[in-house]
């Protein structure tokens, strides 16, 4: 994993860090122009206080996972295509895309961030975006 292993998650947040005897990698610990700090992991209080804000538009915990989950359904087809379309425009923007799965008028999207192995600021804003959207179709 390039140098990084994950631990077991405790209290709500992932904990990385690099295996024992494994020499440094000064191109991997610098931060890139690319990495912002919404790919960061959220403090535990942090955590809990964004995800139950999202809670109140629809969010769910996925079990097992650090992500969160929603489901959409729309209309018709095309206007959940048109919403995937403004999501994907979006994702492209941010560098961070979702997970998902569409049939005819559904929409089920799941966020966590594969880099840090669970939500991050990033997740939080994307889903803010997602629920901005889905409100305006």
């Amino acid at each position: 994993m390039f140098g990084l292993m994950f631990n077991a998650r405790t209290s709500g947040s992932w904990l990385c860090r690099r295996p024992s005897g494994l020499r440094s990698l000064p191109h991997l610990t610098e931060r890139s122009p690319s990495m912002s700090s919404d790919s960061h992991w959220l403090p535990p209080a942090d955590r809990d206080l964004q995800v139950m804000e999202l809670k109140t538009s629809g969010w769910v915990e996925v079990e097992e996972r650090d992500a969160i989950f929603k489901e959409l359904h729309f209309k018709t087809f095309n206007q959940a295509f048109g919403f995937m379309s403004r999501v994907a425009l979006q994702a492209e923007k941010m560098n961070h895309h979702p997970e998902w799965f569409n049939v005819y008028n559904k929409v089920q999207i799941t966020l966590t961030t594969h880099d840090c192995g669970g939500l991050s600021k990033r997740d939080i804003k994307m889903a803010k975006f997602i629920d901005k959207i889905a409100t305006s179709m």
